[in-house]
């Protein structure tokens, strides 16, 4: 299985550099990789939420026995562990490969990061369409931008830590791209 998911970053990751190249003065390659499985992870999740919310669950209440959960609630802990597998595999295969952390701290990391999204994702569908009477699907993609932000920083410098100097060499990296790109050099 894990020569599968290596084998399947690798080829996802082709096929995001070869569309970097326009993007080169402008970010880093792991941003744009980020940016890419990223986005695509953020519309699933979109599209899982818009599902379950409307053809699962069916815009109702979700019995327990112990507790009843608000259909848009319910939609938001369905998607969790899908969209936290499929993130966390798409960050470990494509984006974060060269980090030499084990597997297990990665995910265990992940999974913090995860856990923190959630629950600002919780309380802020809950403020959107309880406090404020806004759509679930639109709450969920507002509050999905805000988290998207605080994840790529938080699994930078967190989740798949290479080194010390990582953000040091990258921002080092992003200044010399500008400065040649000042003086019209490629």
């Amino acid at each position: 299985m894990s020569n599968v998911l290596i084998a399947s970053g690798k080829s996802i990751r082709r096929i995001i550099d070869f569309l970097y190249p326009p993007f080169r003065k402008i970010m880093t390659l792991q941003f744009f990789r980020y940016g890419i499985t990223g986005s695509a992870n953020l519309v699933f999740d979109w599209v899982l939420y818009f599902l379950i919310y409307n053809f699962v669950l069916r815009k109702k209440m979700l019995e327990l026995g112990f507790v009843t959960l608000s259909s848009h609630i319910a939609a938001l802990a369905i998607k969790v562990p899908i969209v936290l597998l499929s993130g966390f595999l798409l960050q470990k295969y494509v984006t974060f490969s060269s980090s030499g952390l084990n597997g297990r701290v990665q995910l265990f990391r992940y999974s913090v990061v995860f856990l923190v999204n959630l629950c600002i994702s919780y309380f802020g569908i809950k403020l959107l369409v309880d406090g404020f009477n806004l759509y679930p699907s639109p709450s969920n993609i507002i509050i999905s931008i805000v988290t998207v932000f605080i994840s790529y920083f938080s699994q930078k410098l967190y989740t798949f830590k290479t080194s010390n100097t990582e953000g040091l060499q990258e921002f080092q990296v992003s200044a010399l791209r500008s400065k040649s790109s000042d003086r019209g050099n490629p």
